[in-house]
C-alpha cells in the first residue's frame, strides 16, 4: 500500500485491534482515529493496556486488526518515518552530550540538527539549554526526559506519539510542555500521547480515549465526558465512568 501524501489523510487509523499475552486478552477490538492537526489522548489506568496499544501501532508486538499511518499499513517502514516516538522510560545514550544525541536523531529521519533551534525548544521547556553541551551521564531522569521530548519537537515527523510524556516532570516542566504540545497542533502537527493525568488531558486534548478492560468505553471531547457523567471534571468522569463498567449487569 502506497503512502497517500493528501493533506486530508489520516494520521493514525485504527480498526478492531486486539492483542493479548498468553491467554490473557490485554485489548479487544479497539477502533479509533487521530485526526490531522488535533491532540488525542489516550485515558487508562496504570496497566489498562496503553502501552500495548502504543507497541501494536509502532509494529513492535504482535495484534490482530488493521492499522494504518497516513494512509499506509503500520508496517511500512515509509509509514513510520512520519512518526517521532518517545517512551515513557525514556534513557539518552549515556555515552553521548545532548547535542549529539540530538544529532544522531535528526540525521536518522534524514534532517540536520540546528543548535540554537534547539536551545530554543530547550528552553521552552524549562531545560538550560548549556545542559545540551554536557554528557547525558549527569542528566537527572527529568533532564533525560526533557531531552527525549526535544529531539520530539525537533524532528519534522507529522504525527508524534508519547507514552505518559509527563512522567518524571515537575509542575513547571508539566505547563511547558502543554503549551509546546498545543503549538504542535497549532503548526499542523498532530499529537497521540498516553497519560494517566487527568487534568493535562482535559486541558490540551481535542477528543480522548477512554482504555478500560481492554476496552474503549468512552470516545469524544473531554467535556463531552464529563457531560455524560454529569461530573465536574474529566477526574470525576473517569471514575464515573469505571464504576459504571465495573458494575455487575442487574439479574
Amino acid at each position: 500500500m502506497a503512502v497517500d501524501e493528501r493533506a486530508g489523510t489520516l494520521p493514525l487509523a485504527i480498526t478492531g485491534v486486539s492483542a493479548a499475552y498468553g491467554k490473557k486478552q490485554v485489548l479487544t477490538d479497539i477502533t479509533f482515529n487521530v485526526r490531522p492537526a488535533e491532540v488525542f489522548g489516550l485515558v487508562g489506568l496504570n496497566g489498562a493496556g496503553k502501552t500495548t496499544l502504543i507497541r501494536s501501532i509502532l509494529n513492535l508486538r504482535t495484534s490482530t486488526g488493521d492499522i494504518s499511518l497516513f494512509g499506509a499499513a503500520n508496517t511500512s517502514a515509509k509509514a513510520r518515518q512520519n512518526l517521532i516516538y518517545l517512551p515513557e522510560r525514556f534513557s539518552p545514550p549515556v555515552q553521548l552530550k545532548g547535542f549529539e544525541y540530538l544529532s544522531i536523531l535528526l540525521e536518522y529521519f534524514g534532517q540536520r540538527l540546528e543548535r540554537e533551534s534547539a536551545k530554543t525548544t530547550a528552553a521552552n521547556l524549562d531545560l538550560d539549554p548549556h545542559a545540551l553541551s554536557r554528557s547525558v551521564r549527569t542528566y537527572s531522569k527529568g533532564m533525560g526526559q526533557k531531552l527525549g521530548l526535544i529531539g520530539s519537537f525537533l524532528v519534522d515527523a507529522r504525527l508524534m506519539v508519547l507514552d505518559e510524556p509527563m512522567s518524571g516532570l515537575d509542575p513547571r516542566a508539566r505547563v511547558f510542555l502543554k503549551d509546546r504540545l498545543m503549538g504542535a497542533r497549532t503548526a499542523g502537527r498532530s499529537v497521540f500521547f498516553s497519560s494517566h493525568i487527568l487534568s493535562d488531558i482535559e486541558e490540551i486534548c481535542d477528543r480522548i480515549g477512554v482504555l478500560h478492560g481492554g476496552r474503549i468505553i468512552f470516545l469524544g471531547a473531554p467535556r463531552d465526558f464529563t457531560t455524560q457523567y454529569a461530573a465536574p471534571s474529566l477526574e470525576r468522569a473517569f471514575l464515573a465512568a469505571l464504576e459504571r463498567t465495573d458494575s455487575p449487569a442487574p439479574d
